[in-house]
């Protein structure tokens, strides 16, 4: 029964910093924000592990954009079905995002850099609107 009552409680603390991070967004909005920053960071860490191919010598989070040629980002979109560049990988971002006054509208044009690299690709269908529900620019 201890852990029963143990386990309720954590929910319950958990739910109120949820609620206190949150502040007056509305809860959904919330949702969908956590969920694409998830997501997001998500596909970045599996692109950066495809493009360094489990080589301990290729570090891609900290290669610059102009490395990459087409041949190498056709490649990958047709192995990934996607491309994000370097300077795009959710862990740069990250690291400039406090002092970065244009996040909202540079995680947009991420956001639509990472959909339009599959135009002319057979996953473009799949990756078009991926992010529709993350909507960096809206003033909620």
């Amino acid at each position: 029964m201890t852990s029963i009552i143990q386990k309720q409680e954590l929910q319950n603390k958990i739910w109120k910093i949820a609620n206190e991070v949150r502040g007056s967004v509305d809860g959904w909005d919330f949702k969908q924000f956590v969920l694409g920053a998830l997501f997001y960071r998500f596909i970045s860490e599996n692109f950066t592990n495809y493009m360094e191919g489990g080589d301990d010598s290729v570090d891609y989070t900290k290669l610059s954009d102009d490395v990459i040629t087409p041949e190498i980002k056709a490649d990958a979109v047709r192995t990934k079905g996607y491309f994000i560049y370097p300077s795009q990988l959710f862990v740069n971002v990250v690291k400039t995002a406090h002092t970065n006054p244009n996040l909202n509208t540079d995680l947009k044009a991420i956001f639509d850099a990472i959909e339009s690299s599959a135009n002319g690709f057979p996953s473009e269908q799949d990756i078009k609107g991926l992010f529709a529900d993350f909507d960096t620019t809206s003033t909620r």
